[in-house]
């Protein structure tokens, strides 16, 4: 095929590449402009310069198109070159709103060169399309690919320079600038000839859009125009700064007049503020928790329709930092304060308050916490902050974090949450440290019920005043009762029955724990085997706390019991909470590694309420999932409990694991669980944890026909 030979005017050429320039200058002038303070201005400058721009970039553009001669004449449609027009306008929006960011990172540089580039190419083509030829344009390939690449490079090289020129001064910016204007102008340009030699005219083309917008007088006419306007805009933009240098003057002036309110806000910072940290200090962290109570009493008297949002108190207390303030020194240990205080304050929302109480602790005021979960779910955020290590004049340092939480109206009267908060604070501190808990009842005892109760419980371990009461689990499919869990009961003679939720934290708090675990664990074997002997064969969960993981003879322990007991190791099962079992993932680890190789059986108890991920629960051993009875108890109300029930269950299936509901307490709650395959249920609607004897007259009431529920032959062999 045969194409026509193609010109260019000299003067069309030079005039687009000096129109270039200019939009060029003009656009990075522009680009300093929309980022600003003062929002409202930065939006008129950058609707403004998305014009302006967009005018200047076409109008470089059109006068090239109009440069271009064929031997037949040319002319341009209405309507596809005001598209091509605003083609340039919109791709200008999108440089001068990325221009208006604080940052520029990689992603931004290279999503906003591919989406300029585009911009440009869309409005190089679409104005070709405004030459009505007949036969129409024939394009070479690789000569598009150069110039939409040109585009490309030279959009991602623009949004460079529009940052990099905020960090010229102004002494030097302007010979920068221009030499910036004179690179984009010629790479602008660049790409407008690379897309023309991509054209190519058949011998015979013929223009049907002869009669629409041509010749040279257009070009001149729109090249003024455009000149006027960018020089108009220049103009403008220098008053602009002249005014905004007039405004720092008067600023200064007023500057000088607000010094006695500076001195004023110097003294409120000094009386309210942390002078290492800058945070709030204590003073007002009560005055803001003062009044955000005030605000929650007010809404509820007033009866609000809307929800009443809680109120959320956090007491952080850092672990380890007495040591890296006496081995390094207090400008160390100070340092690992303001980092801290940083870190905390990132996770904060702009209406909470995080203040130092002073030393090592710091408060959290959560307004509108939303729910006593979300407290944690920032508790724990908090935890992982803490946890990630320090770099401290030049060294390496790892502190860690105890938190406690304590939610209002939840937990007591309004004056005692921040000492809820403090208690629940020791009790992660009990727990080990580096970890979060949340304020319980049995956390505000007084000092001398707790030691009373403390030297009684010491009593009951030495004269036999506890004893495990055992509440079966029931086969899903079967209907059969398949096993029991052991559940501590404290009978004490003077106070009755003492719940677990008393005692249990109390003996954590003070050492008793390990030896209450080792009665447990001694208790159920011997109990297993009195059992196994008179026929019934059951297997017994035990529940295992943080501090016996912890117990470098844990696994050596069970393991001796079931040896003198002569109980297979199948037959016990050791729960272990999902938030025990992820404060040590790998302590965790070793220890279920070490049961699953004697043969025990493991479960991951109140799964649902910690934060295990996936990649955790694959790495235990575990052959068991228990779902927390939080979620069982909505499961009638509840579409969401609903849901994260059924997603547990699929995905405890899916990694090999049974599936255990406890809590189970109506018959509805049966049912659905039945209905979405929940292996073993556990709760009041079947059966109430009962004495050893009461569970072994139950058994043997099946084989004289009146159990409530049946057992299996596998566990049965009663005489």
């Amino acid at each position: 095929m045969h194409f026509l030979p193609t010109s260019y005017e000299p003067w069309g050429v030079l005039a687009s590449v000096l129109i270039a320039a200019l939009a060029s200058y003009v656009a990075l002038d522009l680009a300093s402009r929309v980022h600003r303070p003062d929002r409202t201005a930065a939006l008129l400058w950058g609707a403004g310069g998305s014009l302006v721009m967009g005018v200047g970039i076409w109008s470089m553009h059109f006068i090239g198109m109009l440069a271009f001669s064929l031997p037949t004449p040319l002319g341009y449609s209405y309507g596809l070159t005001l598209a091509s027009l605003c083609a340039a306008v919109l791709t200008s929006a999108v440089a001068l709103g990325i221009a208006s960011m604080g940052r520029l990172d990689a992603t931004r540089l290279v999503a906003g060169a591919l989406v300029m580039g585009m911009g440009i190419c869309a409005m190089h083509y679409v104005g070709m399309a405004a030459l009505d030829m007949a036969p129409g344009i024939a394009w070479d390939a690789a000569w598009v690919f150069v110039s939409a690449t040109i585009a490309v490079v030279a959009s991602g090289v623009a949004l460079w320079l529009f940052f990099w020129l905020r960090s010229v001064d102004d002494a030097h910016r302007r010979p920068h600038q221009i030499g910036a204007a004179a690179v984009m102008g010629l790479a602008i340009s660049g790409m407008h000839y690379a897309g023309m030699t991509a054209a190519a005219f058949p011998v015979g083309t013929v223009c049907l859009s002869v009669d629409a917008l041509g010749g040279a007088g257009l070009a001149v006419t729109v090249g003024l125009v455009c000149a006027v306007l960018l020089a108009a805009t220049l103009a403008l933009a220098a008053l602009d700064s002249r005014v905004q240098r007039n405004t720092a003057s008067l600023g200064a002036a007023n500057a000088r007049l607000r010094s006695v309110q500076s001195d004023n806000d110097a003294l409120h910072r000094r009386v309210f503020s942390d002078a290492l940290t800058g945070l709030p200090n204590r003073l007002l962290f009560e005055d803001r928790l003062m009044h955000a109570l005030l605000r929650h009493d007010r809404a509820a008297e007033r009866g609000s329709a809307r929800k009443l949002e809680k109120i959320g108190v956090l007491f952080i207390d850092l672990d380890g930092f007495k040591p890296v303030n006496d081995m390094y020194g207090h400008a160390a240990g100070d340092a690992v304060l303001k980092v801290a205080a940083d870190r905390l304050q990132r996770l904060a929302r702009s209406s909470d308050t995080v203040a130092r109480m002073g030393g090592d602790e710091f408060l959290l005021l959560v307004e509108d916490a939303g729910s006593v979960a979300d407290c944690m779910a920032l508790a724990a955020r908090a935890v992982r902050a803490l946890d990630e290590p320090f770099d401290v004049c030049g060294r390496t340092v790892r502190v860690a974090g105890s938190v406690g939480v304590a939610v209002y109206p939840d937990h007591g009267q309004r004056d005692k949450l921040v000492a809820n908060a403090d208690a629940a604070m020791y009790a992660a501190k009990r727990n080990g440290g580096n970890g979060a808990a949340l304020f319980a009842a049995h956390m505000d005892l007084n000092a001398g019920e707790q030691l009373g109760l403390l030297n009684d419980l010491r009593q009951a371990l030495a004269q036999g005043q506890l004893s495990l009461h055992y509440q079966p689990k029931i086969d899903g499919r079967r209907g059969e009762v398949v096993g029991v869990e052991a559940l501590l009961r404290w009978q004490h003679p003077v106070r009755g029955m003492v719940e677990p939720a008393r005692f249990i934290p109390l003996a954590e708090r003070f050492g008793l724990i390990n030896q209450l675990g080792a009665w447990v664990i001694e208790e159920a074997c011997r109990q297993m085997a009195a059992w196994g002997r008179s026929g019934l064969h059951m297997r017994v969960s035990i529940n295992v706390s943080a501090h016996q993981l912890r117990e470098p003879g844990l696994v050596q322990r069970i393991a001796q019991a079931l040896q003198d007991n002569a109980i297979p190791a199948a037959q016990l099962l050791c729960e272990i909470t999902e938030s025990v079992a992820m404060e040590d993932v790998e302590g965790t680890k070793r220890i279920f590694d070490g049961l699953a190789r004697i043969g025990v059986y493991l479960s991951i108890d109140d799964f649902g309420v910690g934060y295990c991920s996936l990649s955790y629960l694959r790495q235990l051993p575990a052959r068991q999932l228990k779902i927390d009875r939080s979620f069982v108890q909505d499961l009638e109300q509840s579409k969401d409990a609903r849901a994260v029930v059924d997603a547990v269950i699929r995905l405890a299936h899916a990694l090999g694991l049974r599936v255990v509901a406890e809590g189970v307490e109506t018959a509805a709650q049966r049912d659905i669980l039945l209905q979405m395959e929940c292996d073993e249920l556990q709760g009041f609607h079947f059966a109430r944890p009962m004495p050893a004897d009461a569970l072994q007259a139950w058994a043997r009431g099946q084989v004289e026909e009146t159990a409530q529920l049946a057992f299996p032959a596998s566990v049965l062999d009663l005489p």
